[in-house]
């Protein structure tokens, strides 16, 4: 079973001022170093006019992340690692954040440095939608016209997802269950039915991205 972990479901950015220093963080889903360091650059590019562009990211999750950070220029150890920090911190897995900097003109000092970019780290993982990773299987099932509704009903209850559906003489559901809803899900369907019906599995995937 592989672990569960909570990930971006999209990227976020949200943006605070400090004495007239302003402070961008955007925040993303990254699976590889590559797909981070690719952010990274993306990000940089788009603010290139900025004081600084300071990223952290967590790849992986729990005993095997690979976590990185740099301070873009600050004085060493008031940015990357804060911001590292609180994204460590916050238990997510896969993301990647830079805070962007245009300095207003007034030093923050090492220790406003650091409370800065932590709390901008803070403010745009307080607006990150999340996810999840999930093994999961994709099902499909054939119904008669008549149970429809009440098979609607119960994948809805097992907090599956429909993928597809196609009306013909039955209706074939395409349906996606986390493994460990699948066996409630059949044996309700069973019971529905009286034994008649029964959802195949058609693929098993190991890491889902789940919206929670």
């Amino acid at each position: 079973m592989s672990k569960r972990y909570p990930i971006p479901a999209a990227e976020a950015r949200a943006e605070i001022e400090i004495k007239n220093s302003r402070f961008i963080a955007t925040a993303a889903p990254v699976f590889s170093v590559d797909e981070a360091k690719a952010f990274i650059k993306r990000i940089k590019q788009e603010f290139s006019d900025a004081s600084h562009n300071v990223p952290a990211f967590v790849v992986g999750y729990g005993p095997a992340v690979t976590a990185h950070c740099n301070d873009d220029g600050e004085p060493s150890g008031t940015a990357g690692r804060p911001s590292l920090a609180v994204l460590q911190g916050s238990g997510l897995g896969d993301t990647a954040v830079v805070v962007t900097r245009y300095f207003g003109g007034t030093k923050l000092g090492t220790g406003g440095l650091v409370r800065a970019y932590g709390d901008a780290v803070k403010a745009v993982l307080a607006v990150l939608p999340r996810a999840e990773k999930v093994p999961t299987h994709t099902t499909m099932v054939a119904l008669p016209y008549n149970l429809f509704e009440r098979v609607k009903l119960l994948i809805e209850a097992w907090n599956g997802r429909v993928l597809d559906e196609e009306f013909a003489a039955d209706i074939t559901l395409t349906i996606q269950f986390v493994v460990e809803k699948f066996p409630g899900f059949q044996a309700a369907l069973r019971e529905l039915s009286h034994g008649r019906l029964e959802a195949e599995i058609i693929e098993t995937n190991e890491a889902t991205i789940m919206p929670l």
